[in-house]
C-alpha cells in the first residue's frame, strides 16, 4: 500500500520530492512511529547523558563521555531527515527481487557510517587500545556501513546487491574479529575487561542482527515486505546498540573513573 502511494504523490509535481516523501511517511502509523520514537527516545538519552557527564573529570573519561554523548545526537539528526523526506525514497528493484519497488531509507546508513565509529571509539578507549588498531577498526566499520548503502541502493542487478552486502560482511568480520579476540586483551590489562565484556557482548549480539534484518527485509529476500516493520526492527536494534550501551558505559565510568584514568592500578568504586 505505501508503494502505491509513494508512486501516486511522486506523480504531482506540484509537491517538492522531500515532502512528497514526508506526507508518505505520517501516512503509515508503522513507519512514522519507528522514527518519531526514536527521535524522543535520542533526546531523552542526550540530556540524559549530558546530566551524567556532569561528574566525569578526567581527561579519558570525558573524551569516553563525548563520544557517547554524539551518539544520540547523531541519532536525532538522521531521523528527523528520515522524517522529513531527505534521506529516504523508493527505488525500482532489479529482475529477481521479490519487490518490484521498495521504500529505502538510506539515511541510516549515512548515520551508521557516523555513530558505530563513536561506539567503537569509547570501546577502544576503555580498552586502551593503540591509536592504530583503533584506526583500523574503525575504518573496517565505516567500510562496513558505505558498502552496507550501496548494497541497498544498487539497482543495476540483485547480483551486485548481493555482492555489496558480501563485503559489506567481509568488513563487519574485521569489526568482530577486534571485538572477540584482540581487543578484550587490551582491557583486560587496563582493568577495564568486566564492563568491557558485558558492551562486547551487547555490541556483538545487537549488531548481527543489521545484516539479518538487511537480509529478510524489504531489501533483501523480502521475507518481511512491511516496510514500517523493517524500520521498527532497524529502530529497536538502534536503541539498544546506542542508546542503553551508551547508557551502561557512562554509568559504569562515572563509578570507576579512577581505573579508566590510571589503566587498572586503582580498584573500582561500588556502583
Amino acid at each position: 500500500m505505501i508503494q502505491w502511494h509513494m508512486q501516486t504523490l511522486l506523480t504531482d509535481s506540484g509537491v517538492t520530492y522531500p515532502l512528497q516523501v514526508a506526507e508518505v511517511i505520517e501516512g503509515d502509523s508503522l513507519l512514522a512511529s519507528s522514527l518519531w520514537v526514536n527521535v524522543a527516545l535520542a533526546g531523552v538519552a542526550a540530556l540524559l547523558f549530558a546530566y551524567m557527564g556532569q561528574s566525569v573529570h578526567g581527561e579519558r573519561s570525558r573524551m569516553i563521555w563525548v563520544v557517547a554523548l554524539f551518539i544520540p545526537l547523531v541519532s536525532i539528526s538522521s531521523y528527523l531527515g528520515l522524517l522529513s523526506g531527505l534521506t529516504i525514497g523508493t527505488l525500482q528493484m532489479p529482475a529477481g527481487h521479490p519487490l518490484d519497488e521498495v521504500v529505502s531509507q538510506w539515511g541510516r546508513y549515512l548515520t551508521w557510517a557516523f555513530s558505530t565509529p563513536l561506539i567503537l571509539a569509547a570501546l577502544g578507549w576503555l580498552a586502551r587500545v593503540d591509536k592504530a588498531d583503533m584506526l583500523a577498526v574503525i575504518g573496517a566499520d565505516i567500510g562496513m556501513c558505505l558498502t552496507g548503502l550501496a548494497a541497498a541502493q544498487t539497482t543495476a542487478s540483485i547480483e551486485l546487491r548481493w555482492a555489496f552486502y558480501a563485503v559489506s560482511c567481509a568488513f563487519f568480520a574485521v569489526v568482530l574479529y577486534a571485538l572477540l579476540v584482540t581487543w578484550p586483551q587490551k582491557a583486560k590489562a587496563a582493568g577495564t575487561d568486566d564492563i568491557f565484556g558485558t558492551l562486547r557482548l551487547l555490541t556483538v549480539v545487537l549488531w548481527l542482527g543489521y545484516p539479518i534484518v538487511w537480509a529478510i527485509g524489504v531489501e533483501g529476500l523480502a521475507l518481511i515486505e512491511s516496510v514500517g516493520t523493517t524500520s521498527w526492527l532497524y529502530s529497536g536494534l538502534d536503541v539498544l546498540a546506542k542508546y542503553v550501551f551508551a547508557f551502561l558505559l557512562l554509568r559504569w565510568v562515572a563509578n570507576n573513573e579512577s581505573i579508566v584514568e590510571s589503566g587498572g592500578s586503582a580498584a573500582p568504586a561500588d556502583d
